[in-house]
This record gives C-alpha cells, sequence and structure tokens, in this order.
C-alpha cells in the first residue's frame, strides 16, 4: 500500500477521497492477508475476522480516527479487536503491514532497518543477515539482549548503544502514536519447549510435502512456489514458521535448517525467533532458539534428553 498520508485543504479539513482511499486500501489489504491465509491453511477464523473487518471500515475515515484516538480508537470500531486494530495502525503509520508482506513473499527487511537513523544500507543488510531478523521489534529486542554486539561484525560497544538509543526513539515514537502499552522486549514470551514443538511440526511437514509453499521475491529468479509456510494456534499463542530466505542463510547452506517463527499472544505483540541446528558446543545436533540457549539446555535437561544427541537436522 502507498503511503496515503492526506494533504489538508486550504480549510484544514481532508479531502474526502483521499480518507476514503485509506479505508479503501486498509481493507484491500485485510482482504488479501484472509485469501492468503485460506489458501495457506490458516486458521479460518482468523480469516473471517480480517474480511469483517475489511466490511466494517468501508466508508470511515480512518486516519482522522486513529490521529485522533490512536488504537483505541480503531479498537472501539465494529468487527475490529486489539490486533486488527494494531494492524491497521502500522498500516496508516508505515504505509505497509509487515505480516502481508512475509506471507506474500515479498519482505524487504534491509529497506525497513535502513528508516533507522544511523543505519545505512550496508549495515541495515548486516543487520538483517546476522541476527535473522526482520521487523523492527525483533531488532530491539536482539539490541536489549546483547546479541546486536555478539553477532554482528564490527558493532562494537559504543556503536550499539547508538544504534540502540536510535532505535527506541524510533519505536518509541511509533508506539507514543499507537499507544501500545506493551513493548516487544517486555511481553510475556512462550515457552522454549513450545517453541521447540512448533519448529519440529514445521520442519516435519516441510520435508514431508505436506505444507502450503509460497514464492518469494528475494533469492528465488525462476519465480517458484518453494518456500513451506505454517500457520498454528496454541493455547493463546498464534504461530507463523517458514525457512529462513535471507543470504546469509544461502551463502552456509543453512536455508532448510534455519526456521524463523513469527508468535503472538493476548497483547497482540509480535516476537520473532530463530531455531538452529548447532554444529558443535554442548547442544550439538540439537534443536535451538536463538537468544534462549540457556532455557534450551535447562529444558532438555529436564525432559532427560541426552544432550549433543539428537538427530541430526532435517534437510532436502
Amino acid at each position: 500500500m502507498q503511503d496515503k498520508t492526506p494533504t489538508p485543504t486550504s480549510d484544514g479539513s481532508r479531502p474526502a477521497a483521499q480518507l476514503l482511499s485509506d479505508s479503501a486500501n486498509v481493507a484491500e489489504m485485510l482482504r488479501e492477508m484472509a485469501s492468503l491465509l485460506d489458501a495457506q491453511g490458516g486458521n479460518h477464523y482468523r480469516a473471517a475476522a480480517y474480511r469483517k473487518a475489511a466490511d466494517s471500515i468501508a466508508g470511515l475515515n480512518l486516519r482522522d480516527i486513529f490521529e485522533r484516538d490512536a488504537l483505541a480508537g480503531l479498537d472501539a470500531l465494529p468487527a475490529i479487536g486489539p490486533s486488527i486494530a494494531a494492524a491497521i495502525g502500522e498500516m496508516l503509520t508505515r504505509g505497509r503491514w509487515s505480516r502481508l508482506d512475509r506471507l506474500r513473499g515479498d519482505a524487504e527487511p534491509e529497506a525497513l532497518f535502513s528508516t533507522i537513523p544511523g543505519v545505512g544500507p550496508e549495515l541495515a543488510r548486516s543487520l538483517h543477515e546476522n541476527l535473522g531478523v526482520d521487523t523492527l521489534e525483533a531488532l530491539e529486542l536482539a539490541a536489549c539482549d546483547g546479541r546486536l554486539e555478539l553477532q554482528v561484525p564490527r558493532i562494537g560497544v559504543r556503536r550499539a548503544a547508538a544504534l540502540r538509543a536510535s532505535l527506541t526513539q524510533m519505536l518509541d515514537r511509533n508506539r507514543a502514536l499507537r499507544r501500545r502499552p506493551v513493548s516487544a522486549a517486555s511481553a510475556p514470551e512462550p515457552p522454549v519447549e513450545l517453541l521447540l514443538d512448533v519448529d519440529r511440526e514445521y520442519r516435519e511437514g516441510a520435508m514431508a510435502g505436506k505444507l502450503p509453499t509460497i514464492a518469494p521475491r528475494r533469492f528465488n529468479p525462476d519465480g517458484s512456489a518453494w518456500l513451506p509456510v505454517l500457520h498454528n494456534s496454541r493455547g493463546d499463542w498464534h504461530f507463523t514458521a517458514i525457512y529462513s530466505n535471507t543470504a546469509r542463510a544461502h551463502q552456509l547452506d543453512r536455508v532448510h535448517d534455519w526456521v524463523i517463527l513469527y508468535c503472538e499472544g493476548q497483547d497482540h505483540v509480535e516476537h520473532q525467533y530463530t531455531v538452529v541446528t548447532p554444529a558443535g558446543g554442548i547442544m550439538a545436533g540439537r534443536r535451538v532458539v536463538r537468544g534462549r540457549e540457556a532455557e534450551c539446555r535447562d529444558w532438555y535437561v529436564r525432559a532427560s534428553l541426552p544432550l549433543s544427541k539428537n538427530p541430526p537436522a532435517i534437510k532436502r
């Protein structure tokens, strides 16, 4: 969706055509998400909710509502709950919906990261490739838990602090507008055993050819639909799982080992995790959630599963 920020008229009001264009664009994206969920085997109740939301906003001045009352105003609309309100807020704020881009297969995290003050194209690419993240919230989490300095080349303590400050300032601005009370860095997280089980289900389904596939725009010159995607609900958590279609994963031949998990709980904050198979160390051969290695190790011990003796990663 293009940025449709309305230009005020001479009396300060916004042209009705532009206001309706906002609603039409948002509704179109909501319906496209519903269609993709149906095609990819997602939750049909969520797909129906997106369609109902699209119908309910017809003719509304969404941008005026959002600028006046932020997410609370959107949430109060018929058929618009907190999660869809947050999605609409992202569309109006950023001119796109990252979740929809992901399911289309055309997410471009480098372009998103380049919008952070002080981050150029080269650093944006390095952040994405080395951290395996593609949202600002996931990058914020990596900046707060130490992965930024440890995993990204030429990022020292001072540069990491400067980047963290720029990112926090940018996200705080967005959160103030959207009035989201919970940040990705402080929201409750799913237990590692749940993440590992969704990872297992995805990789087994992908290897067996039982999952729907999408045609990613990146690293896919012939436009083939090869990238499996899984939508799943576990209790209060909603998951999307997909292989890491990044330059780093392709370079290291780890595309079918690195799995990206996106999950959203009752607080409607989306988390992102990367699950990998370490080649060495005490957990060699085990599936491990990056950034939560200690929790994974403790869980394997509690489950009485010997470390370093897991079957090799599933590859194709």
